[in-house]
């Protein structure tokens, strides 16, 4: 029998809830799953080959389904900058001349904006009706948020973002309502509630880098924000 070789192991705190977890770095096996997603430029398999690596890697007890998006995001990052080192290549354009430059971002400086923000998320709507708000789940991203139009995109992030409906002295878990129910409630909203809410899910952490370079060809100086994971495999 071949020899075993052996992996380290480090831990990493999941932004959203402070854990601590251990994880491994990511190999070859693990890897060649996302250069092939990679190579087809589809979103959908990045994201699935993402999931499918923090599974095996993530040595902690852990539930994918229930970690927000900005953890997901937050704990690829930490994995490929332990996998495949500190510093990764991307080829952005120039914002003045579209010439493509290669830079090298630094993963341990990539941050979750708007962690440290405390935002409280129980909307009171009426005297007697309020409800609590959570970040959005993976189990939500795979619900398919996206609709046709932009209003009914953002009617279905706020029917996935309420957590909990309180009616006088009556709590509600949205979770044990069905869609149709709590569609039609987000639909009897007011504007005015309606928007602070939005207003409060805009807020929602996620991974963020500022990338500035000085242009190869014209020299002038670009700056790009890259926000959210799909951004650091262009």
């Amino acid at each position: 029998m071949l020899p075993k070789l052996a992996t380290p192991k480090y831990d990493m705190i999941v932004p959203s809830t402070g854990n601590v977890i251990t994880y491994r770095p990511y190999v070859v096996r693990e890897e060649k799953l996302l250069l092939i997603a990679m190579e087809s430029k589809d979103e959908d398999q990045i994201e699935k080959a993402v999931l499918n690596i923090i599974k095996a890697c993530i040595e902690s007890p852990i539930k994918i389904d229930d970690l927000t998006t900005f953890d997901v995001e937050f704990i690829f990052i930490t994995l490929r900058s332990k996998s495949v080192g500190e510093g990764i290549k991307l080829t952005p354009k120039c914002q003045h001349c579209e010439e493509a430059n290669e830079i090298t971002v630094d993963l341990e400086k990539v941050k979750v904006a708007n962690l440290d923000d405390v935002v409280d998320k129980h909307v009171k709507l009426t005297d007697s009706i309020s409800v609590d708000l959570k970040w959005h789940t993976m189990k939500d991203r795979g619900n398919k948020l996206e609709a046709d139009t932009e209003t009914e995109t953002i009617i279905n992030m706020i029917v996935a973002s309420l957590d909990t409906i309180y009616s006088g002295e009556e709590t509600y878990a949205v979770k044990d309502a069905t869609k149709k129910e709590t569609l039609d409630f987000v639909e009897s909203l007011n504007t005015d509630q309606f928007n602070i809410i939005v207003d409060i899910l805009s807020k929602s952490p996620y991974l963020i880098y500022d990338l500035k370079f000085d242009c190869k060809e014209c020299s002038k100086e670009t700056t790009i924000e890259l926000k959210g994971l799909i951004d650091f495999f262009q």
